[in-house]
């Protein structure tokens, strides 16, 4: 069995897709139809940034669902199943017909917009947790009081979510080979993002789900869903639940996914993965990729 999988916030960079758009009439009538929907200019913000512009939540969403998509319509392959990490699961759904991608790329605009304004300045952040011991990690965060787990990235790397304090306490208590704070504007994938949730889901319920045409392995479940109402609650809740990565791609080698295909820009998924089920086929395809095909 055949995954595609998208990835999220974090692979995006300043040019990405540049060529495609000029090699392909079709990635073309992507990336206009991205700007015509938002209003704004983002194929230029994503091929001329600057960085800066580019990698606010508002413009990174969008910007990483339309290259993503770009290259998927151009592949012009179904797969049997398909998953992406927080954002990237947007892109799933969109790939799987649940959503027209001028809904997608429009509700991931306001997705980043509401997670703009989640949190004050310096209310709260993201913790990487690298080469630490999962057991350890839970009990910690178990005892802090505005500090949850946000990603099970792979068995080396976690991510924890919460207010600076917790986060802070957190960091000094968790036994770990390296901690970064990650470069994001609040507590994302936590219970503070409740709010964020709610505005978004009132965006989503003007908008058509249809039932994916094949199953999609969800962030907050770590199960795949086929129908349309389970995918608009999928995506409604993954704002603040954890994104249970590593346990997702478990239950898809379980259920006989043997090879993946990150579908997008960068390898930071494929990375993840080798780590998570070490025998599998892996494969990238970038915009660079898919003209080579």
């Amino acid at each position: 069995m055949r995954c595609f999988v998208f990835p999220g916030q974090g692979s995006q960079f300043v040019g990405m897709g540049k060529e495609l758009y000029e090699y392909s009439s079709k990635a073309r009538e992507i990336f206009k139809k991205a700007d015509e929907v938002l209003g704004v200019k983002l194929t230029k913000i994503i091929f001329e940034g600057p960085e800066e512009e580019l990698t606010k939540t508002s413009n990174a969403q969008p910007a990483l669902l339309t290259i993503s998509y770009a290259i998927y319509a151009l592949l012009g392959e179904k797969p049997d199943c398909a998953a992406g990490h927080s954002l990237g699961e947007w892109t799933a759904f969109v790939a799987a017909g649940t959503l027209r991608f001028e809904d997608g790329v429009y509700l991931v605009r306001k997705r980043g917009e509401f997670m703009n304004e989640a949190a004050p300045p310096g209310f709260g952040g993201m913790l990487a947790i690298l080469g630490g011991n999962i057991e350890e990690i839970e009990k910690v965060v178990s005892e802090i009081d505005g500090v949850e787990i946000a990603n099970y990235n792979n068995p080396g790397q976690i991510v924890i979510s919460g207010k600076m304090e917790a986060l802070k306490e957190a960091e000094e208590r968790i036994t770990a080979k390296r901690k970064v704070y990650l470069k994001v504007s609040a507590p994302f994938h936590s219970s503070f993002m409740k709010e964020v949730e709610e505005k978004l889901w009132e965006e989503m319920k003007s908008r058509e789900f249809s039932d994916p045409e094949f199953p999609v392995y969800v962030n907050a479940w770590a199960r795949p869903v086929s129908s349309a109402k389970e995918a608009m609650e999928a995506l409604r809740v993954q704002i603040s639940s954890p994104v249970l990565w590593t346990q997702s791609v478990e239950r898809m080698v379980k259920d006989g996914v043997n090879e993946f295909v990150e579908i997008g820009p960068g390898k930071v998924l494929t990375g993840l993965i080798k780590r998570i089920a070490p025998g599998v086929n892996l494969k990238n395809i970038d915009a660079r990729g898919i003209m080579d095909l």
